[in-house]
């Protein structure tokens, strides 16, 4: 199928996402295109995200203990000075949101009103009515984007390849729209394309977000960072819904318990701080939980009871669609893949090892959530670096090179896709082993050669091989067939082709 071929003389944004418009408006006055496969604010986890956004706003706080809250909860695998970076420019980064019309929840004196979650050692969370953060910070940015003259935004495409020059450099992108493919070059490309949720059965994001810019970058040669960190939210509610809705940290940090089908509270048998242990802890103990048969529930009619619809509407009006009312009744929960720590490795203002391509939010590793991402750092990390990623990307200069003809990646069928998700829950979930991961990777190869080099198989591939390789636990990776942590923590680095030393792992050519 011939593409069809248009020049932009400008940046081109992958994603439109917190970090994918918040590099469209830093790359002004540039002229910005933001490619989207679906309208603003649908299809993004940005807009999904509850909890709020870390940042070192209070008196009490400082950009050095966020940092140093950050590293810790990484398990040995942050960058430090990504991490302090992220933490000084985090509050500048909420009070511009807020300037923007962002309307986070204040007190009496018109501060920001913030939260305790989990692993952080001060109240540093600014949120908006409780759960709705992430939809009220999208919703202005959406506005400050569409009301620039420079940003330009197409819905309804998707991503289907990178173009390249001769050298490697990037020069574009290949999408689709209503069944035809087009190529778009230009001096830059952000990817801004979320995670890989949408590769697990029981997810908290949107089912689009399959990894594909992860997986074309890679096919591109781009280096990757630590794809086996995919950190799984202890407190979905399980009521059947796909993809699952998020009871949010922030109800342990009012005080929610823990309870098993008995009514005990066990987190306390599992961490000494309880309910507030990290994310992969309260995970792997609600997983335990439910695989003895005793069932795991999020109780809150004490912490929140009658004041939940106004305190937490969203988790609310989830849990009424489910048939339960939490200011009455326990939240039925379960660990769902929630963020990918891992992704394309980036420097501090978003390029990646490939000319002309920039990475940003969720699929690029900037190095700041190591082996297990702190709560509410992902939309500040999308916000800071995201900005950075377009103010980068700006002063890219115009290249001639010839551009190599552009090769669409083939897409994985719906019936494939279903069978690929329920293989990445079982096999690469919030408990892993040698055995099931080299099913999965048995699997992933009978797809890939079925249906050719997918994108989202590359990045399942990439997850699942080097999940196969970290013979360790660490953070968000546990593997029940090697549970000591190591004494000296390594991150992964890894280009296509490399991803294991055994056959088994070696991507289809």
């Amino acid at each position: 199928m011939m593409a069809h071929r248009t020049q932009h003389d400008g940046v081109l944004v992958v994603g439109a996402g917190l970090a994918g418009l918040s590099a469209a408006l830093a790359a002004a006055p540039r002229k910005v295109m933001v490619l989207t496969g679906a309208p603003l604010n649908k299809g993004c986890s940005s807009a999904w995200a509850q909890g709020g956004m870390a940042a070192a706003l209070s008196d009490d706080d400082e950009a050095a203990l966020h940092a140093a809250d950050t590293v810790a909860a990484g398990a040995g695998l942050v960058d430090p000075e990504r991490a302090a970076l992220l933490a000084r420019e985090g509050a500048a980064a909420v009070r511009y949101l807020a300037e923007l019309g962002a309307p986070f929840d204040r007190d009496a004196a018109g501060a920001f009103s913030l939260s305790l979650e989990a692993a952080h050692s001060r109240a540093r969370v600014a949120r908006v009515k409780g759960d709705q953060a992430g939809r009220a910070i999208m919703a202005a940015v959406t506005a400050a984007a569409l009301a620039q003259r420079h940003i330009e935004v197409r819905s309804g495409l998707r991503l289907r390849g990178l173009l390249q020059d001769a050298e490697g450099q990037v020069r574009g992108v290949i999408v689709e729209q209503g069944g035809q493919l087009h190529e778009i070059t230009a001096p830059a490309v952000i990817l801004a394309t979320g995670g890989i949720g949408g590769l697990y059965a029981v997810t908290t994001t949107p089912p689009e977000l399959r990894g594909e810019g992860l997986g074309l970058a890679a096919r591109a040669g781009a280096l990757i960072a630590d794809p086996e960190f995919v950190q799984f939210h202890p407190t979905a509610i399980d009521i059947g819904r796909d993809p699952a809705p998020l009871a949010t940290e922030a109800l342990r940090g009012e005080g929610a318990l823990l309870i098993n089908a008995s009514g005990e509270a066990f987190m306390a048998n599992y961490h000494p701080a309880a309910e507030l242990a990290p994310r992969d802890v309260v995970a792997r103990a609600i997983h335990a939980e439910r695989a003895a048969g005793r069932g795991a529930y999020l109780d809150a009619r004490a912490a929140v009871g009658e004041h939940f619809p106004e305190a937490f509407p969203a988790v609310f009006a989830a849990c009424l669609s489910g048939g339960v009312d939490p200011r009455v009744q326990p939240i039925p929960v379960a660990p769902a893949c929630h963020y990918h720590m891992g992704g394309i490795v980036t420097d501090a203002d978003g390029a990646t090892t490939l000319a002309g391509l920039y990475a940003a939010g969720e699929c690029a590793s900037t190095g700041v959530h190591g082996a297990n991402r702190l709560a509410s750092n992902s939309l500040l990390e999308a916000a800071v670096f995201g900005t950075r990623a377009g103010a980068a990307a700006r002063d890219a200069a115009e290249v001639r090179t010839r551009i190599q003809p552009g090769v669409a990646a083939p897409v994985l069928p719906d019936a494939a896709l279903s069978g690929l998700r329920m293989a990445m829950s079982a096999e690469a979930g919030v408990v892993r082993d040698a055995p099931g991961l080299t099913r999965l990777i048995d699997l992933i190869g009978e797809l890939e050669g079925a249906y050719g080099l997918c994108a989202d198989l590359t990045a399942a591939r990439l997850t699942a091989c080097c999940a196969l390789n970290r013979r360790e636990s660490l953070g968000a990776h546990f593997r029940l067939d090697a549970p000591e942590a190591p004494a000296d923590p390594k991150r992964t680095f890894l280009t296509l082709g490399a991803t294991s030393d055994s056959p088994a792992c070696m991507a289809a050519e």
